[in-house]
């Protein structure tokens, strides 16, 4: 069972019908042992990033993505989702804390017009398993705010990031697969038929 975490930002009912149609069960929810305990655990995100912390303060959800980590259980974050997985966001000015599991800051994009909407090409880390069988393909964005840096170092005892970048004005990331989180700046789930695919491979990791 997928666990999409209801905290009153996202396009919840998106990412349901994305899971529905690879006949997956998934639920809508905000409590805190379901969003645990489930298979797989997704973080939707629209809008601003502090707005959205707040959202997921009041849900517990730096303990309940916690709690994921440390029984290796898959997480994914999609858009905004992501980006509150790093440590700081700034936009207009205001800086909020993020859920701080990466290190870095989530900026404005490096582009003389915003947002970033459309179909834009990745360049996908070796290794990927998100990107199975779709290392090729465009997939859909829409924001204006973005890590620009990875900032972990090499580790000899933890196997490196696996991290996928694109361009709009300057690069930035477009998607992260570090152990059981994984995160996405596009959305798979108006991605068509790559961002299925991608969605089907991220289902894999949590059985």
């Amino acid at each position: 069972m997928i666990a999409i975490l209801d905290y009153g930002f996202g396009n919840v009912r998106s990412a349901q019908r994305a899971f529905s149609r690879h006949g997956i069960a998934s639920e809508i929810t905000s409590e805190t042992q379901m969003c645990i305990e489930a298979d797989g655990l997704v973080i939707p995100g629209v809008g601003a990033f502090a707005a959205c912390m707040d959202g997921l303060d009041a849900v517990g959800a730096s303990a309940i993505v916690d709690a994921r980590l440390v029984a290796n259980r898959p997480t994914l974050g999609i858009c905004v989702g992501m980006q509150v997985l790093f440590t700081t966001g700034v936009e207009h000015g205001v800086t909020r804390n993020g859920l701080a599991q990466w290190p870095g800051t989530i900026e404005q994009l490096q582009s003389d017009v915003l947002p970033h909407i459309g179909w834009s090409e990745v360049q996908v880390a070796g290794g990927s398993t998100l990107f199975r069988g779709v290392t090729n393909e465009r997939f859909y964005f829409v924001h204006s705010y973005a890590a620009q840096k990875w900032e972990i170092e090499p580790s000899e005892s933890l196997a490196p990031a696996k991290v996928t970048w694109s361009e709009y004005g300057s690069a930035f990331i477009a998607a992260v697969e570090n152990g059981p989180l994984s995160a996405t700046q596009f959305h798979p789930e108006k991605s068509g038929d790559a961002g299925a695919t991608l969605i089907e491979n991220w289902i894999a990791t949590c059985r």
